[in-house]
């Protein structure tokens, strides 16, 4: 990845490199600019969760406090959008992505507890096991991490596949995250596959609150969503989305593809901060945090 460097930093996150803004109409670089390929190891510091307490007896520290009754957890998206706002085109996200978005992609897998996602994401584009990676297998084993994140499909009708290699043949053990009124013959038939189902809501469908909540008291607590639009609208409708690591790509596709969020208005627009900027051939890299 080249041309990939830090423009501004608002809140300064653990780790991050130091801001850097590009003047407008100055040909110098600024000091500091990153003109070069970044390692793995450098995306990862820069994209580093926040300092997580996995039991509720630690002390709390100014990123999030501690609970009373709950490991913390911190839930981030990682999604792409066009200029004009399309989450997909002809309905994957591949199209409008870029090799710097993949690496940045692997990244956010690699520092990962779990990577949660909707059963219809998990369908279209063909979701397999997450795997180790050999530039990540001292950090995770140093975090006390599997050797790869899980993956947790959120389905309220179970309507999955569980011959495919997700289910039968992952590295980590696949979870399902469903409601307490989804079929049993269907949640049978997860269990047979090896899939450990965990029931995350009182009906049909999981409740956002209870799903990161049960995720963080197996340990799950650096937590990864990858959509789709309707997901991510239902975790950032009920205020557990922590934050949003949106690539934006320098492409138009008109038509009327999803955003990246999907579902009912909010009755007020929540306020996200600005964390971080990354650039790499017109395509944006940007972090914002909830506030």
């Amino acid at each position: 990845m080249r041309r990939l460097f830090p423009v501004t930093d608002q809140t300064a996150p653990a780790a991050a490199p130091a801001p850097q803004v590009r003047p407008e109409g100055r040909s110098e670089a600024p000091v500091n600019l990153v003109d070069r390929e970044w390692t793995l190891d450098e995306l990862a510091e820069a994209y580093a969760y926040p300092a997580l307490l996995t039991t509720p007896d630690a002390p709390a520290t100014s990123d999030a406090p501690a609970t009373s009754d709950a490991p913390r957890r911190w839930l981030r998206a990682n999604m792409v959008s066009t200029l004009d706002g399309a989450a997909q085109h002809d309905g994957r996200s591949q199209a409008i992505s870029s090799d710097a978005d993949m690496r940045i992609f692997g990244t956010l897998r690699g520092l990962a507890d779990v990577v949660i996602a909707g059963a219809e994401t998990v369908r279209l584009e063909g979701y397999r096991p997450a795997r180790a990676r050999d530039a990540f297998v001292a950090r995770r084993a140093a975090d006390g991490q599997a050797p790869a994140p899980a993956i947790a499909v959120v389905s309220a009708s179970l309507n999955l596949d569980f011959s495919l290699p997700l289910f039968t043949s992952p590295l980590v053990p696949t979870l399902v995250l469903t409601g307490a009124a989804a079929s049993p013959d269907r949640v049978r038939d997860a269990e047979k596959a090896g899939v450990r189902v965990i029931v995350a809501g009182d009906g049909p469908g999981v409740e956002p609150d209870r799903a990161v909540t049960a995720l963080a008291d197996m340990g799950l607590v650096r937590q990864l969503t990858e959509g789709g639009p309707r997901l991510l609208g239902q975790f950032a409708a009920a205020g557990v989305l922590d934050e949003l690591c949106l690539t934006v790509a320098p492409l138009l596709t008109v038509g009327s593809a999803q955003r990246i969020t999907g579902g009912p208005v909010l009755p007020d627009p929540e306020r996200f901060a600005l964390a971080a900027v990354l650039e790499e051939a017109g395509f944006l890299f940007t972090r914002y945090r909830r506030i």
